[in-house]
């Protein structure tokens, strides 16, 4: 199925006139109406899809030709770009409306779920972040766990937390932004489970991201793990235990005014973890089925 869809868009792609990169089309960006060709969500899905497709061909020993032209492929599509009002452009012109408050933000995709845009590049994420001030924080159910999520990536705690806020509060407090109905289905309205996983999701993004890809770790990538990466003031104090982090790993976490008491990492294989705390990165000894207890400073 995975090869199947890269050989499928392969063929999809084409050329642009003018940029001469490679865009998909006929196509639109959810929900925002119109065909066009080549718009943002899409190219982020396709890297996506090129990058992990020619990732298991490697980690398979097969397809050895297929995986080295679909990485060829993904540096030719069509980049994010940054537009007038230093938003993450939606299309591939720079039409974006700022006052535009539309629930859906395809766009950043590639924040959320997706990892196309991350803390690394700094331009980028922060045109993302523009493009999710300017839709606002009202939204369905839904959009908000969306939000929640987006907002725990952009690495702004009180900001997912008041989000979180508005996606558990009761149907009807807030016109037009759904809620929770009393046996705590998201209220889209009518019910969509969306926002339930959304929630859940967005909660364990706030307090673990495992995203980002050790650089030049390859062709089976280890991923940085971010520890607290978007605590929200209103949790000063708290536990977490049994996260799944990328590489692996089971992960419980403790902290205290703020601050990180332990985490304890528990790796499937022996390898190194790259652990990020705030702004510094350490690199810890793993062994298989044996936890690694750290305080922030040191590997104990």
């Amino acid at each position: 199925m995975l090869r199947d869809s890269a050989l499928f868009f392969t063929d999809y792609l084409s050329p642009d006139p003018v940029t001469k990169r490679l865009v998909s089309g006929p196509s639109n960006s959810p929900e925002q109406g119109g065909l066009v060709m080549g718009p943002t969500m899409d190219h982020q899905i396709i890297r996506d899809l090129f990058k992990a497709c020619s990732q298991a061909a490697r980690i398979l020993g097969t397809d050895a030709a297929f995986a080295a032209e679909l990485d060829r492929l993904r540096t030719l599509i069509a980049p994010n770009k940054i537009g007038q009002h230093g938003q993450l452009q939606e299309w591939l012109v720079d039409k974006d409306d700022p006052n535009n408050k539309h629930r859906h933000v395809s766009h950043l995709w590639g924040v959320f779920p997706g990892a196309d845009i991350t803390w690394r590049q700094p331009d980028l994420f922060q045109a993302a972040r523009q493009s999710l001030i300017h839709r606002g924080d009202a939204a369905t159910g839904w959009s908000m766990g969306w939000k929640t999520n987006l907002w725990a990536r952009f690495l702004d705690g009180d900001h997912a937390h008041l989000i979180l806020s508005n996606l558990l509060q009761p149907i009807g407090r807030a016109k037009g932004q759904g809620g929770l109905y009393p046996n705590l289905f998201d209220a889209h309205p009518p019910f969509q489970i969306d926002g339930n996983f959304g929630a859940t999701s967005g909660i364990a993004e706030m307090l673990l991201q495992s995203h980002v890809p050790v650089t030049g770790d390859s062709p089976t990538p280890r991923f940085v793990i971010h520890l607290l990466p978007a605590l929200p003031k209103a949790w000063p104090t708290g536990s977490v235990t049994g996260l799944r982090a990328r590489s692996g790993l089971t992960v419980a976490i403790q902290w205290q005014e703020g601050k990180l008491i332990k985490a304890t990492l528990t790796p499937a294989t022996d390898g190194p973890i790259t652990v990020r705390l705030g702004d510094q990165t350490t690199t810890l000894t793993g062994l298989a089925g044996e936890r690694v207890v750290w305080d922030g400073t040191e590997n104990k």
